[in-house]
């Protein structure tokens, strides 16, 4: 098939997706010009005109308090010299169980997502689509290998470039049933490989591709029932796979622990997942956009402005955060209460994080408009 039938087929496939009156697609909320990926970080969005739906960014925003929560520690120990994990106690096995490798499989997902949808968008603009994922692609991975070296080696944005890279768009060649059928082989491959997380990253963003070229994207607010009967099954896997990770950390068998780890945290990614959905079905979705959409709108700013907050409590301020549970929930508490403060009010003003509204200007080569018309 040349580029202009590949072209021209994606273009086609999302006229379909968004013809019949349809609800326009959550993921793609916000991209009022030009829509994206979502790393940890950004939302992939709607074409002029589309109206932005929150679910996406409430869940996203959700994943984000998650995924700090998970990184304080490790992040404080940089300063404080004390491996992850040290300061034990009860607290240590509950974010074992509900937390620790729980959030990013969420951001993985998003991002396989945000890839699509950007290659369908930009299949109809511009002449050379994929030279555009090409360009998103390279200016996350110079942010995130900044982040590496510069503050914290436990830096997610260049993994995800990296595995984009690899897994993402030579996958945009493949028929999309080859894609949602290579899914669950990387993660068979990544349990087998005791949890690794190279693997697992490149089932989710296949997955995540599979759904949007589907159309499940499309419909992802249009049933309660599905959510929760997803939900249901989740649970009930996971609660298997707690139940191996907690039985085989007890046994010393570090290799079927870590294979237990990544098994129950992708099951319970998609718990959370399917919850949020639901909720957001009840007479609490306005509660939950208000507390979370207003940081996963920004949650590549939030996300990498939270190691310099992290760093500065430990090093300025002397919090102990590396050494007590205690201090590591009120310092992700303190971070995140003022980033969701400085999101809500900048987004009242401006269309995007001021690092989402530079990554897309990178990307698409021209200058977006950033303020709100009033």
């Amino acid at each position: 098939m040349s580029h202009a039938d590949r072209a021209s087929s994606i273009r086609t496939e999302g006229s379909r997706a968004h013809s019949g009156g349809r609800p326009a697609d959550p993921a793609r909320a916000g991209e009022q010009d030009g829509p994206a990926p979502a790393p940890p970080g950004a939302s992939p969005g709607a074409s002029p005109g589309r109206p932005r739906i929150a679910a996406l960014d409430v869940v996203r925003g959700f994943a984000l308090c998650g995924i700090l929560l998970a990184n304080v520690q490790p992040i404080a120990s940089v300063v404080d010299l004390v491996p992850p994990g040290s300061a034990g106690g009860p607290a240590e096995e509950w974010m074992g169980l509900l937390v620790d490798q729980r959030f990013f499989p969420i951001f993985s997902l998003l991002f396989g997502i945000g890839f699509s949808l950007l290659l369908e968008s930009a299949a109809g603009r511009v002449a050379h689509p994929r030279r555009l994922l090409l360009r998103r692609l390279l200016v996350l991975l110079a942010m995130g290998v900044a982040h590496f070296l510069l503050l914290w080696r436990g830096d997610i944005l260049s993994t995800y470039a990296v595995m984009g890279l690899l897994v993402l768009l030579p996958s945009t060649w493949l028929p999309r049933w080859v894609v949602a059928a290579l899914s669950p082989v990387f993660f068979a491959a990544s349990w087998v490989m005791h949890g690794d997380r190279f693997l697992l990253i490149a089932g989710l963003f296949l997955l995540g591709s599979a759904l949007t070229r589907y159309g499940v994207i499309d419909r992802i607010e249009r049933s309660t029932r599905v959510p929760a009967t997803l939900g249901l099954v989740f649970a009930a896997a996971a609660a298997l796979a707690l139940w191996w990770q907690i039985t085989s950390r007890s046994d010393g068998t570090r290799d079927l622990w870590s294979s237990a780890l990544s098994m129950s945290g992708t099951l319970l990614a998609g718990v959370y997942v399917c919850a949020m959905l639901v909720l957001l079905r009840t007479p609490l979705r306005a509660a939950l956009q208000v507390v979370f959409a207003p940081l996963g709108r920004m949650a590549l700013t939030n996300y990498l402005t939270a190691t310099v907050l992290v760093l500065a409590a430990a090093r300025l301020f002397g919090v102990p955060v590396g050494r007590s549970w205690t201090a590591v929930f009120l310092t992700a508490g303190a971070i995140l209460a003022l980033q969701w403060v400085w999101s809500t009010l900048w987004l009242r003003r401006y269309r995007f994080g001021p690092l989402e509204w530079l990554w897309r200007w990178a990307t698409w080569g021209r200058r977006p408009p950033l303020r709100v018309l009033s």
